[in-house]
């Protein structure tokens, strides 16, 4: 009896086998092709934002302008580069424009985009943040308010100052080694 069903459970667990590795190969390129569109419809909305702020008076000055911000980590200074779509200037003032698109990504009730403004804040030396929602083809100007400007400039002070003493430690060391 059990040799009559060995034929057709092998053919049963072959085909299963079969179309679970179709299954996950599909998905694969299902996640692929989807990744592609989404980074493709990005790079079409980051076109289209430096039209958009170019009609709003902007004037482009650096394309994936670059930064880097240090902060103490266990007291050592820990250095981090960031990167942002635009950096743009009007009527004087310098400004980090940064493109979203997409439903979720432009809204600042997200945590993930207060916190990429944030990070930028700190790491750029602009007036502000311009938030541009390629999609909907709005820009918002986004400025930290009087209080978190001045923590952070407090913060930029005392990263500077511990720079410079370590700087100095490290000159002395180098010194008394020569010596």
């Amino acid at each position: 009896m059990l040799e009559a069903l060995a034929p057709p459970l092998a053919l049963a667990l072959a085909v299963a086998l079969v179309l679970a590795f179709v299954g996950a190969w599909s998905r694969r390129v299902l996640r692929r092709r989807a990744l592609r569109r989404r980074f493709a419809h990005a790079a079409e909305g980051e076109r289209r934002a430096a039209t958009l702020l170019e009609g709003h008076g902007y004037a482009i000055t650096d394309v994936q302008p670059r930064a880097r911000y240090a902060l103490l980590v266990d007291g050592a200074p820990s250095a981090f580069d960031v990167r942002a779509d635009y950096l743009v200037e009007r009527r004087g003032r310098r400004y980090l424009a940064e493109v979203k698109t997409g439903a979720h990504a432009p809204r600042l009730d997200l945590p993930a985009t207060r916190r990429q403004i944030l990070e930028y804040g700190l790491a750029f030396q602009t007036s502000g943040v311009l938030l541009v929602d390629a999609d909907a083809e709005r820009v918002t100007l986004i400025e930290l308010s009087g209080d978190a400007r001045a923590r952070l400039h407090t913060s930029r002070s005392l990263a500077l100052a511990f720079g410079v003493f370590v700087s100095c430690l490290a000159a002395g060391s180098a010194l008394a080694l020569l010596r």
